[in-house]
């Protein structure tokens, strides 16, 4: 269950120090699902409003593993970013958590509503999960840092491309991913769900990852 790239507001950091950490706490997942909600809640909120109960979904399926934390001087989350692979992603949702949380019916009409924003993990390429940075955290280098945090990650485990998704419409997050080298490769329309997500298109970008060398 995976969303498009967005960027959020939340917290007000107390410096401009932060530290990227490989994991997101545990003490910090309420705050993730706080973050992804405010990011995706008006493109998802006729699927998985109300923001409470979302927010009890977004707590059952944030798996801290697949993301990183940008981490405040005093241990505030300032930011997160996620990335998919086949073997998991950082908002990995089942049937059985969408059943636990909306009840069998609330499930059946949701699913594949839900499988229209799904993104397929391809060979060679790390798909970025979605990244939030706090508004009143921005400008201090903390997306940028968190990107590179992904693409640090995609080289590790010898992936040659990072791929992400920005909605059409969204030209400060897009100017970002274009700073970071992202390119523009190509664009998907929703058609008929525009409607039910709130916006029409999205725009697919790449980066190349350098390969480490022995």
């Amino acid at each position: 269950m995976t969303g498009l790239i967005s960027m959020t507001a939340r917290t007000r950091p107390r410096a401009a120090d932060f530290t990227i950490e490989r994991q997101i706490r545990a003490d910090h997942i309420g705050v993730a699902a706080g973050y992804v909600w405010e990011a995706f809640g008006t493109k998802l909120n006729r699927l998985l409003g109300p923001a409470e109960r979302a927010q009890i979904l977004l707590r059952r399926i944030i798996r801290p593993e697949y993301g990183f934390g940008a981490v405040g001087p005093s241990g505030e989350l300032l930011g997160v970013a996620g990335f998919k692979t086949p073997e998991g992603a950082f908002i990995d949702g089942s049937l059985k958590d969408l059943m636990l949380v909306y009840g069998l019916l609330g499930c059946a009409w949701r699913a594949p509503l839900l499988e229209v924003i799904e993104r397929d993990c391809e060979d060679g390429v790390l798909l970025m999960d979605g990244i939030c940075v706090a508004a009143t955290a921005r400008g201090q280098g903390i997306g940028s840092a968190l990107i590179e945090a992904v693409v640090a990650e995609a080289g590790r485990r010898g992936l040659g491309v990072v791929r992400l998704d920005v909605v059409e419409g969204n030209p400060r997050a897009r100017a970002l991913y274009e700073r970071q080298g992202f390119q523009a490769v190509d664009s998907a329309r929703l058609g008929v769900f525009r409607h039910l997500f709130g916006f029409a298109s999205s725009v697919q970008m790449r980066r190349a990852v350098p390969q480490l060398t022995a």
